[in-house]
């Protein structure tokens, strides 16, 4: 049945939405009911999308809308006609339930699996199905092996056609942290061929494609990465632009709307990445503290295993590193914040942030003895030569320049000082609720958002020095962050 489209405008999240009025009989005549599946083509192309029904003036009589994500997908232009029908329940459901009962899939289930996601044939119920079966019935190392590589083959890879293609990554759960330019640079710097991909925050607040993006243009096509890192070694950008494994983001999405961050689910999500952006050897960091993907030292000594063992099966060459995730890593939480904190480090400024230092050389040596550009043990003295002598700001300016410049944002106009109350030491510092009143002050989606850190524990304040000072865009903002800092303040910072 022919209907004239409509583009909506609503964000749903990459999920395809359909939109239909419920006083309109094609509805009634096609048996169709909220949630039920259609398929929509025009012009050769076709996707599956969810129904929804909508009351008032929102989509007429004869017309279907489509949400922003079925729209791009579709690739049709507004107002053309369409052809609607009915459609099934996407086949590998029935794998699912399988899952469901506690069975092991084999790696054509997971292909069949990862392609129904991949063309848009499950809703977020099913989606949601296939995270909580994952989780509650755990991965297998075949089945984390078998996901994994059919996650790199549902999308585009990246090759760059040498036998070793550096790569870092932190399984995150730390503010700030914001390592990953520094070694990217000093890598870059020594001859290292590094195109590092990164992510958007999920959680955070800001992910390290969000703080890179106040310094350059991170949303990068393949061929002009290749031209990026044929002239300079190296890149910064972000993944989502290259479509790397693309069920991984909308994955994510589920897991974070549930709270869940199921072990399997996390090992493939990473590995994919890496293998797809053309990696060889990484270096993976992975914080231990409360807060973090791995609270203690022993679940960090697990993944470690884990990730090494997986990721031979892959052909990366993985280096674990646990890493102290304790507290925030640096001055700066939120993008413009975090981008002064790195600029700052990289130009060799003494006020640069001396933790992020230390962790960038020590991340950033790992990655030179790995891949063998420096011996066993020398690693850091290397980076940190190349770091004092400027070469790894040159690089980093070169690159920024070939994906084009941007200037840091200023700071957020509003802002509130957190004062010590009292003379004393800084004993622990909550890295979530440092996160939350970032977040609440807007960070990541107000680049000037965010939280400045003046201290670290075992600092010591005296009686009003500054502990903090909250950034926001809008004074309304700042009430929300500064309200949530009221209620947990005890518990951010404890001091003795």
């Amino acid at each position: 049945m022919k209907l004239r489209l409509k583009r909506i405008g609503i964000d749903t999240a990459r999920e395809n939405v359909a939109f239909l009025d419920d006083d309109d009989l094609i509805s009634h005549a096609l048996g169709l009911h909220p949630l039920d599946r259609i398929e929509i083509s025009a012009n050769g192309q076709s996707i599956r999308a969810v129904l929804n029904i909508v009351e008032g003036s929102i989509v007429q009589a004869g017309t279907i809308g489509l949400s922003n994500a079925a729209f791009n997908k579709l690739g049709v232009s507004d107002n053309s006609y369409v052809d609607v029908a009915p459609t099934e329940s996407p086949a590998s459901l029935d794998l699912l339930h399988k899952k469901m009962a506690g069975r092991e899939l084999t790696s054509n289930d997971y292909a069949k699996i990862i392609d129904d996601i991949v063309q848009g044939r499950y809703s977020k119920v099913e989606l949601t199905a296939f995270v909580v079966s994952m989780t509650i019935s755990g991965l297998s190392d075949d089945e984390i092996t078998w996901l994994t590589e059919t996650m790199i083959q549902s999308g585009d890879q990246l090759h760059f056609g040498s036998t070793i293609v550096a790569d870092k990554h932190s399984i995150g759960g730390v503010p700030g942290n914001r390592t990953t330019p520094i070694v990217t640079s000093i890598a870059a710097a020594a001859g290292l061929l590094i195109p590092k991909t990164s992510s958007r925050s999920v959680t955070s607040p800001s992910g390290t494609a969000d703080t890179i993006e106040t310094l350059m243009d991170v949303e990068l096509p393949a061929q002009r990465i290749y031209d990026v890192v044929r002239e300079e070694n190296g890149c910064l950008v972000w993944g989502g632009a290259v479509n790397l494994a693309p069920p991984d983001d909308l994955i994510i999405q589920v897991e974070h709307a549930l709270n869940i961050d199921a072990e399997g689910l996390m090992i493939s999500s990473i590995l994919a990445k890496k293998k797809a952006a053309g990696a060889t050897h990484v270096i993976l960091d992975i914080p231990v503290g409360h807060g973090t993907k791995a609270e203690t030292t022993e679940k960090g000594e697990h993944l470690k295993q884990k990730f090494q063992q997986l990721g031979l099966r892959l052909g990366l060459n993985i280096r674990v590193l646990l890493t102290d995730g304790s507290q925030p890593i640096g001055n700066g939480i939120g993008p413009a914040l975090e981008a002064n904190d790195v600029i700052k480090l990289l130009a060799n400024d003494p006020e640069a942030p001396v933790d992020l230092r230390e962790k960038s050389l020590y991340l950033a040596g790992e990655l030179l003895e790995l891949t063998g550009k420096s011996k066993p043990g020398q690693g850091r003295s290397l980076a940190q030569q190349i770091l004092a002598s400027g070469k790894a700001l040159e690089k980093f300016e070169k690159i920024r320049k070939l994906q084009g410049r941007h200037e840091i944002p200023p700071l957020g106009s509003h802002s509130l000082d957190v004062l010590a109350e009292k003379h004393g030491q800084v004993r622990t510092i909550d890295n979530q609720i440092i996160s939350r009143t970032a977040q609440l002050a807007g960070a990541p989606h107000n680049p000037g958002a965010g939280v400045y850190l003046a201290k670290h524990v075992n600092d010591f304040l005296d009686q009003g020095q500054l502990l903090l000072r909250i950034y926001a865009e809008s004074d309304e903002a700042l009430t929300f962050a500064k309200r949530y800092w009221a209620e947990n303040a005890s518990a951010a910072i404890v001091m003795s």
